[in-house]
């Protein structure tokens, strides 16, 4: 199969489509951020994992943070600049190889500190991830500071007296949110942890920095961020984002596989929203897709569903000006951050192609997937 197609209907079904221009668009935003302010802006894994794509984000990022062994190890591999490694408990049988990728390495208690500080010392730089215990993410599934929160150590737990080798402090507080947020988380973490900050040599505030979205403040985000460094002009401050960086970049293509009536039409797609995109169910979201309307707002109304045996693997509901037919491509915007990282197999169902569409608008087919995805997780 030719890899390079000039248009969206010669494209496989389903496939992520992340447009090279709009991903650019991104990089050169947070590098305006990173110009204005001295900070460091790393790219967050968790979100967007894209690494057909890294030759040109490490154009504009510093590095990569990683959640955990494999990350790092593609961070190391793909990205090849700073890595950045945080996990809520690193195992013994990988910390070594860990330790040696990471530039960072950031412990989620003081028991993994003491457990892994002296293979840590001289090796890498060492951190602590606090909690800064200022919630304001909503939908509690990811919210970082919430109630018996895992992640990160409050202030009552804090061992002010066991900081041999620990270099800086890390805290995540945010969900795809604007500056206010992170004034406000800013703010607790100064309050609860600044007495420790002369001593350190950076800073992470980690992720959920909305920075790209249209509606967000960067230039209060650069003062802040000024401000911030020039009360601790000796630390070096990292910030996270993962949404950030593939926001809005590109889309799902899928295809109406059938039309079933049961009280309403409902179309079939290719793809699904357990497998494919299980953040419209967990979260949950309506997923925006092009040309069309909300229920009964335009003249045809369907629910969307996916291809599994679930129930509940239910796009939502969606109007259109036409009727849809079988064939007919769905275009679901929106869907490169957050999706590809987070892809099943349920049921057996074939991943989504990996296409890139770059700055001559043809498509380059970078991934197909198979029968071998799914044999090869399990045995």
């Amino acid at each position: 199969m030719n890899n390079i197609v000039n248009s969206i209907n010669e494209l496989p079904s389903p496939a992520f489509v992340c447009e090279e221009e709009l991903l650019k668009k991104n990089l050169e935003l947070l590098k305006k951020v990173q110009d204005e302010t001295g900070v460091k802006i790393l790219l967050a894994l968790k979100g967007f994992a894209l690494w057909s794509s890294f030759d040109l984000c490490k154009q504009y990022l510093q590095g990569c943070c990683a959640s955990g062994l494999h990350e790092a190890i593609l961070a190391k591999e793909e990205f090849a600049k700073e890595v950045h490694t945080y996990s809520p408990a690193f195992k013994e049988e990988e910390i070594d190889e860990i330790i040696e990728i990471s530039n960072h390495l950031v412990f989620n208690s003081f028991n993994q500190l003491n457990q892994f500080r002296q293979k840590a010392l001289g090796k890498t730089s060492i951190g602590l991830r606090v909690n800064p215990e200022y919630s304001s993410v909503e939908v509690d599934l990811y919210n970082p500071c919430g109630a018996f929160s895992r992640l990160g150590i409050t202030k009552k737990n804090f061992q002010a007296d066991n900081l041999e080798g620990v270099d800086g402090l890390h805290f995540h507080a945010l969900c795809e949110q604007n500056v206010d947020a992170l004034q406000g988380a800013l703010s607790n973490f100064e309050k609860n942890f600044g007495e420790f900050l002369p001593k350190m040599k950076w800073v992470n505030f980690g992720g959920g920095h909305h920075i790209t979205r249209s509606d967000y403040q960067v230039d209060e985000l650069i003062k802040l961020l000024k401000d911030f460094k020039s009360r601790y002009p000796h630390l070096e401050v990292y910030m996270e984002p993962g949404e950030a960086v593939g926001w809005k970049t590109g889309f799902l293509v899928a295809t109406v596989l059938d039309i079933v009536e049961n009280g309403m039409p409902i179309a079939i797609l290719d793809t699904s929203a357990e497998a494919h995109m299980p953040d419209t169910l967990a979260m949950p979201y309506r997923a925006d897709i092009r040309n069309s309307g909300l229920a009964n707002e335009k003249k045809y109304t369907y629910r969307l569903g996916g291809n599994t045996c679930l129930a509940g693997d239910i796009i939502g509901d969606y109007s259109f000006d036409e009727p849809l037919k079988v064939g007919e491509k769905i275009i679901l915007e929106d869907m490169i951050h957050y999706t590809m990282v987070k892809t099943t197999t349920f049921n057996g169902i074939k991943l989504p192609s990996i296409v890139i569409k770059n700055e001559q608008n043809c498509y380059q087919i970078v991934k197909n997937f198979g029968y071998n995805e799914y044999k090869s997780r399990l045995s």
